[in-house]
């Protein structure tokens, strides 16, 4: 950056301005030179005005550190081996661990120590229906130790809501597999040889007393235009200070970790991996306010990470130092209807296949979905330093995500892309730079940016631009050069490290 100045706290700001128009003065000039050079700059300035000072998301905050886990306040042990993630019909019918660990969780509460479940020799596993997090307490499961969720659909059931288990009109039947309703509750792994503690959704194995999958329920959904009614894997619901740390996640039958509101969210050394294909599976979806995800590998069907802001605002996240796998992207929206502000999304790497080699169906890198129903002003979100390979649609602007008539605009500005790179791209890789309209154009900056696949399609936008290949037109698009400094990043993609 060229020119750096303190805004607010939570700000950074940079000057911007049109292209250089020469560098020679009027002295050096004739008259008849110097009236065309003046006509030349009036064109300029009118035809390319320059954005306003874009300013760079700062995210988070808090000044976040990596968590540690706090003395025990209670251990369960394991009285379950398993060889092939299944158990007897009696047990997947009730699962056995469910009051033992909810009992343990209940007693906890408030203590600000761990409930831990630990292995018992060969015993390591522990097999359960949905439980609830208190308020100032952490659920901690050993290394070497899984804790796998009930396939028994009748475990989840909202009362008054469509059949859990069933594809339907409508949603919601299903409460989450653990759900966090206090403040300063944690869910955390401990880490060793054995890799971290496991929560395993068995999103891929048939529900009790069915032929079919939660996942097989996404896709029947999917062709058939229902809701599928399938439990999150763990959802915390306004509560504040909700950290999960050193945890590893699998196959979960719906999204894997959501905070639905809230101020202070933390996930550092989180490990997710489940199949690009399987459908609605995204990997951590927050909203509320001031959010850090570090140190995190991301493997899954549907978004890496979306931001949400429908309910409430989002705003104040960082997304940093984190490696995504087969995903939907690095994503914001659908829903920004109340609002999406100060977002930093920091050296990150995407990849447009997952572990095991799949290609994600909506292979998208850096992602602002949203549409005319659920749309919303989306303001100061920064790129920094972000890596593809692989990756179909890199660079993803999409006002018109779905169809609606609604009366909530997209509206995007202040979109910083500062420092990307992409590789390996696939066949027809391109960008979308879109804005809604020519009265809500979209407001970009594109600065220190090396792609592979440089076609774009755009409209409805300004664009200010330093150092990049990508050379962006269209119908109401306006591109000007901006003064910045930097470089490219230099990119590696590290392979996913198992879970």
């Amino acid at each position: 950056m060229n020119i750096w100045s303190l805004g607010s706290p939570h700000a950074r700001t940079r000057s911007i301005r049109p292209g250089e128009p020469g560098t020679a003065g009027p002295a050096a000039l004739g008259t008849a030179a110097v009236a065309a050079a003046l006509l030349a700059i009036a064109l300029i300035v009118a035809v390319a005005r320059p954005a306003a000072a874009a300013t760079l998301a700062t995210g988070d905050t808090r000044s976040v550190s990596q968590p540690s886990i706090p003395a025990t306040c209670a251990t369960v042990t394991s009285s379950l081996a398993t060889s092939n993630r299944q158990f007897s019909s009696a047990a997947e019918s009730s699962p056995p661990d469910t009051s033992r660990i909810q009992s343990a969780l209940n007693g906890c509460a408030g203590s600000g120590k761990a409930v831990v479940l630990a292995a018992s020799g060969s015993n390591k596993a522990f097999l359960s229906g949905p439980l609830t997090v208190g308020g100032s307490e952490v659920l901690v499961i050993n290394t070497g130790v899984t804790l796998f969720a009930s396939r028994n659909a009748a475990n989840y059931q909202v009362s008054g809501k469509p059949t859990c288990g069933t594809v339907a009109s409508s949603g919601g039947g299903c409460k989450p597999f653990i759900t966090v309703n206090g403040a300063n509750a944690a869910i955390m792994g401990t880490a060793g040889s054995a890799g971290q503690g496991l929560i395993d959704g068995r999103g891929d194995l048939d529900l009790v007393g069915q032929s079919v999958t939660w996942w097989d329920l996404a896709n029947t959904a999917k062709s058939s235009g229902g809701s599928q009614n399938n439990p999150r894997l763990i959802q915390s619901n306004g509560v504040n200070n909700f950290t999960v740390f050193d945890l590893s996640l699998t196959n979960s039958p719906n999204f894997h970790l959501v905070f639905n509101g809230g101020n202070g969210f933390t996930v550092w050394g989180l490990r997710i991996k489940t199949p690009a294909n399987a459908r609605n599976t995204d990997g951590i979806d927050p909203s509320g306010t001031n959010v850090t995800i570090n140190n995190s590998y991301i493997n899954d069907g549907d978004d890496g990470v979306a931001v949400k802001g429908g309910n409430q605002a989002a705003q104040n996240m960082t997304i940093e130092n984190s490696h995504f796998y087969g995903t939907h992207g690095i994503s914001i929206g659908s829903e920004t209807n109340a609002g999406v502000s100060n977002i930093l999304f920091k050296n990150d790497t995407l990849s447009g296949t997952d572990s095991s080699g799949i290609t994600s169906s909506s292979n998208n890198g850096m992602r602002i979905k949203s549409y005319s129903s659920v749309g919303g002003l989306v303001s100061t979100v920064t790129y920094e330093g972000i890596c593809l390979t692989g990756v179909k649609t890199l660079l993803d602007i999409d006002p018109f995500y779905s169809s609606g008539n609604g009366s909530h605009i997209p509206n995007y500005q202040n979109i910083v892309v500062d420092g990307a790179k992409s590789v390996s791209s696939a066949s027809s890789a391109k960008s979308v730079l879109e804005g809604f309209s020519s009265s809500v154009p979209l407001g970009l900056t594109l600065e220190n940016v090396s792609f592979d696949a440089t076609s774009t399609t755009a409209q409805n936008a300004n664009i200010g631009t330093f150092d990049t290949n990508l050379k962006p037109s269209g119908t109401n698009v306006t591109v000007s050069a901006i003064s910045g400094s930097g470089s490219v990043p230099s990119c590696s993609f590290p392979s996913f490290p198992g879970l």
